[in-house]
């Protein structure tokens, strides 16, 4: 019987090794990479908790809220403001809230690059947000799934690969405890002084032990009475279709909750 001849490798021979193999293998103890171009957040601490130092694309990316309104469009403010400066298309899907669309415009969003679309049942959004991933023209799909079955996640999955656009999920924090076929999930909860706590529980890398803390911007107008404030500057034309998230702001007057934008031609 022959000797066995195989040695092992030494860590130069297994890096170039795994330089030649899918994006899907790596080292447990190091962070995984993809070939894929992906995009800063807009914030250090949590680029470096990300694999290739961003937002990856063409994968499923899921934020786990606490509760909607905690600041996940502020989090999000600095990718979509850089998108849609760029021209980009960033498509809401079925917000939970009405827009308040100045506080949006002063973080840098161009809101004429923003449509939003409402679906109301889970197998209507679901449908949207496969349409959405269809097209090559968006830079970032955005949508609130409170229910998600998991058929449903790995239908999407499937669909944002097919394209390079950027997808978030937003899920209720319950569903951590939830198997999910997203590379990159993420629980977010409020902090104190107007953070939000980011706690990386799934990612192509080690595990993350602490969650990272993010000073989120509040704009200036969310101080600003609802009083010397007219319809017209909370929900300007430029605002395609309906609703939008509040970033943060408390219910509207009921003048505004009724208004609805049309979708522009």
């Amino acid at each position: 019987m022959l000797a066995s001849t195989t040695r092992f490798a030494t860590p130069a021979v297994a890096n170039a090794l795994l330089a030649t193999m899918p994006d899907t293998v790596w080292r447990g103890n190091q962070m995984g990479s993809q070939r894929a171009v992906v995009t800063p957040s807009g914030f250090r601490a949590l680029d470096r908790e990300l694999p290739n130092g961003g937002w990856p694309a063409s994968v499923l990316i899921e934020l786990l809220l606490a509760q909607p309104g905690i600041g996940e469009l502020r989090l999000l403010a600095p990718l979509i403001a850089s998108l849609t400066q760029a021209k980009k298309t960033v498509i809401l899907m079925a917000p939970p809230h009405i827009p308040f669309a100045a506080a949006l415009a002063e973080l840098g969003i161009d809101l004429t690059h923003i449509l939003l679309v409402e679906a109301e049942k889970p197998a209507d959004r679901i449908w949207a947000i496969e349409q959405a991933l269809k097209s090559a023209s968006f830079g970032a799909l955005l949508c609130w799934l409170p229910q998600c079955r998991a058929d449903h996640l790995r239908r999407l999955q499937l669909a944002a690969g097919a394209g390079e656009g950027l997808t978030f999920v937003f899920r209720p924090a319950a569903a951590q405890h939830e198997s999910s076929p997203a590379p990159l999930r993420m629980v977010c909860r409020a902090a104190a002084s107007g953070q939000l706590s980011v706690e990386v529980i799934k990612r192509r890398g080690p595990v993350h032990s602490q969650p990272v803390f993010l000073p989120l911007t509040v704009p200036s107008v969310l101080d600003q009475p609802f009083a010397n404030q007219s319809l017209a500057d909370i929900l300007p034309f430029t605002l395609p279709v309906t609703p939008l998230h509040a970033v943060d702001r408390p219910a509207l007057p009921a003048t505004a909750t009724r208004y609805r934008t049309a979708l522009p031609a």
